[in-house]
């Protein structure tokens, strides 16, 4: 007989329950299901520890969604741990130092991603950022400034195309989400596999245009929190800057500060100098107490555009707050 046979059906519906959350756009409720599921696998120790990086690494894509930047790390470097060198965990905890403005940390993850499995755009992409960054920040020798990059084993590097009978999925390339990891609406979701999204991406993009317009109709209407509903449908086919401060836009609105912080992270992500974006976090970590982070945003929106008078009135705002 298999102990914990019964009880290992759980975790696993809790976890289906949590994904079907997070499709939804509920990252609350999908974290505590996967919370849930983790208290339950605590007990069986190393036998579950792929199933349980797999949770940490779901709840941390919850934790990047809501803005909760600190957890997330936590979560993803619980989650590396357990199953060292797992791509999704890698990539959301460099996102999540992007957020926080390690950015050293995070060149490192990005480039971390990319000795695992170099075809990963997002993290070309985010090397080229924090490259960026680090070289504004630190100068030509930010590289000597740089924390140690680990060496991944070849092992690690052939985990997705070299089928191993020891790991159930473990030759799935990420694209399919081995294991039914929230992957849909993720911002890098769409980085996998160029090649089998082709067919889909027109249609696609297509649909996603016309959500996002969907949505804008309703924000004429003054109807804010069915226009969310219209965009975050948007988003999950197609990563786009407009449609994040969009939704952005209503979160300030319905005074949902955090996500509206956190959706104008996303499109900074897309398209870093984004005038739209900067201002409206800037409001958002106003109404978050964050005046420090408000008033970098502000000037960051500034050097582009000097002469923002919306920018420039809330700047002398911060300043007296």
């Amino acid at each position: 007989s298999r102990p914990g046979a019964a009880m290992a059906a759980s975790p696993g519906a809790l976890r289906r329950a949590g994904n079907e959350e997070f499709r939804r756009g509920q990252y609350g409720p999908a974290a505590a299901l996967y919370t849930r599921a983790l208290a339950l696998l605590e007990a069986s120790g190393e036998a579950a520890a792929e199933e349980r990086s797999v949770l940490l690494a779901n709840r941390a894509a919850c934790h990047l969604k809501d803005g909760a930047c600190r957890l997330c790390v936590a979560d993803c470097s619980g989650a590396l741990e357990l199953v060292p060198f797992g791509i999704k965990p890698l990539l959301r905890r460099a996102a999540a130092y992007e957020a926080l403005e390690s950015y050293r940390l995070a060149y490192v993850d990005y480039k971390t991603v990319l000795q695992v499995d170099c075809t990963v755009q997002a993290a070309h992409d985010g090397v080229n950022r924090m490259t960026k960054a680090l070289l504004e920040k630190d100068g030509v020798n930010w590289r000597q400034k740089l924390p140690p990059i680990p060496t991944v084993p070849v092992s690690a590097q052939t985990r997705w195309s070299v089928p191993s009978a020891a790991t159930p999925g473990a030759n799935t390339p990420p694209a399919t989400a081995p294991q039914g990891e929230p992957g849909e609406n993720v911002p890098w979701g769409p980085a996998w596999s160029p090649v089998a999204q082709t067919n889909q991406t027109a249609a696609g993009t297509e649909r996603a245009r016309t959500l996002k317009e969907e949505g804008n109709e309703l924000v004429k209407k003054g109807n804010h929190k069915k226009a969310v509903e219209k965009y975050s449908q948007s988003l999950q086919l197609s990563q786009e800057c407009a449609t994040y401060t969009n939704r952005a836009l209503c979160y300030l609105t319905l005074k949902q500060y955090k996500e509206a912080a956190q959706d104008c992270t996303e499109a900074l992500r897309l398209d870093p100098k984004n005038v739209k974006a900067l201002y409206r976090r800037a409001q958002a970590l106003k109404e978050l107490k964050d005046y420090k982070s408000s008033i970098a945003d502000i000037k960051s929106l500034l050097k582009t555009e000097p002469k923002n008078t919306a920018a420039l009135r809330l700047l002398q705002e911060l300043n007296r707050a």
